[in-house]
């Protein structure tokens, strides 16, 4: 993408200290609040129930542990800009990323989450800016990654 192609923002006065983290607040308090609750509960009903073996007790809180471990995964996406470069970390992957590899941050309207357009051609999805609770958060994140990326990557790409 040619210096010409490539527009500052203006919502965005500043640039992020870094290293910065952009992550879902939101549904990360959501969803580990969930799991914890769950796990609570399922154990609180298993010690409670009198006519309970001790293996049907451990898997109630087996499967209690199960479900905030699975809810812990997915709050685990963020996206970590820093001097280097930037790290997106998803829900079963991370990825480490030169300034000079991303060419376009994207997040159109109806996206779950942050497309970073990538200079070999490829795209990965960021998981950790998501507008899903909070929108109006999300697009700043957006924005000031895009930011970022502009300011930092080498004219001429």
């Amino acid at each position: 993408m040619s210096s010409l192609n490539r527009q500052k923002d203006p919502l965005v006065s500043e640039l992020p200290a870094l290293p910065v983290t952009f992550r879902p607040k939101r549904t990360r308090a959501v969803l580990l609040g969930a799991g914890a609750a769950m796990f609570v509960v399922l154990t609180v009903i298993s010690l409670l129930l009198p006519t309970l073996s001790p293996g049907e007790r451990t898997s109630f809180i087996f499967t209690g542990a199960l479900l905030l471990g699975v809810l812990m995964l997915l709050s685990r996406p963020k996206v970590v800009a820093d001097d280097s470069g930037v790290t997106v970390v998803n829900i079963a992957s991370s990825r480490r990323l030169a300034w000079a590899e991303i060419v376009q941050v994207t997040l159109r309207p109806g996206d779950p989450w942050v497309f970073l357009n990538l200079s070999d051609g490829t795209s990965l999805a960021a998981l950790g800016i998501q507008p899903g609770i909070a929108r109006e958060q999300a697009v700043a994140d957006a924005k000031a990654l895009r930011a970022l990326v502009d300011a930092r990557t080498p004219q001429g790409y």
